[in-house]
C-alpha cells in the first residue's frame, strides 16, 4: 500500500475491526518487524535510529500505558502540556496515582504526554473511545490546534465516520488489506 499525509493535515483512517490498522500505525511507528519505505520530509525511516524516528512519530495507542505510580512522574516538562485544554482544571492531575485515573482520564493524559513531547507526525488509535462526547469534542479541538499550529501530519484511525469527517481532510478505508479512498 501506498499514501502520504502532507504537513498540516490529517488523514482519518477506518475499516472493520481485525483489518490492520492499529498494525499499519504500529509499522509506521517502528514498533514492529515491517518492511517498505516511509519518510519524513524526503528523509527514509532508515535514516534514523529507532528512538529518533520515534521522536518524530509520536504514537497514541488504543489503551494508554503508565509505568510509574504517579500521573506527573510520566511527563518530562509538564510546563507547557494544554491540561486545561483537555478538561483538566489545574496541574493537580499530575500529583494523582495512575491507578486512581478513569480510562478516558488515562487517555487524554496520555494524549497529553504525547504532545508535550512535540512530534511532527501523530498516530492516534482510536483516541477518543473512552471518551463523552464533550471530552471527544475537546481531544478533537486539541489534535486540530496541534495539527494547524504545529504543521503535523495526523493519521487518526476511528470508527465513528462522523468524527473522521469532522476531523479530517481525506479519509481511506482499510478493506481485504488494501487501501481505498472514501471515493472508492
Amino acid at each position: 500500500m501506498s499514501f502520504n499525509v502532507d504537513s498540516g493535515q490529517c488523514l482519518g483512517l477506518s475499516g472493520q475491526s481485525g483489518a490492520g490498522k492499529t498494525l499499519l500505525l504500529r509499522a509506521i511507528a517502528d514498533l514492529d518487524i515491517n518492511y517498505g519505505e516511509i519518510s519524513i520530509h524526503g528523509n527514509l525511516r532508515s535514516s534514523f535510529s529507532g528512538p529518533d524516528w520515534r521522536k518524530k512519530v509520536g504514537y497514541l495507542p488504543a489503551e494508554s500505558k503508565w509505568w510509574h505510580l504517579l500521573t506527573g512522574q510520566h511527563f518530562e516538562n509538564s510546563q507547557n502540556v494544554p491540561f486545561e485544554s483537555l478538561g483538566f482544571s489545574d496541574h493537580s492531575i499530575l500529583d494523582r496515582e495512575v491507578s486512581n485515573l478513569s480510562s478516558g482520564e488515562k487517555q487524554r493524559l496520555a494524549l497529553a504526554r504525547l504532545l508535550s513531547l512535540s512530534p511532527e507526525v501523530l498516530l492516534l488509535d482510536e483516541p477518543t473511545a473512552n471518551l463523552d462526547q464533550q471530552n471527544s469534542d475537546l481531544v478533537e479541538g486539541l489534535v486540530n490546534e496541534y495539527r494547524k499550529n504545529h504543521g503535523a501530519a495526523v493519521i487518526w484511525v476511528a470508527h465513528d465516520e462522523s468524527q473522521l469527517l469532522r476531523v479530517s481532510q481525506r479519509r481511506l478505508r482499510m478493506k481485504d488489506k488494501s487501501l481505498l479512498s472514501d471515493e472508492d
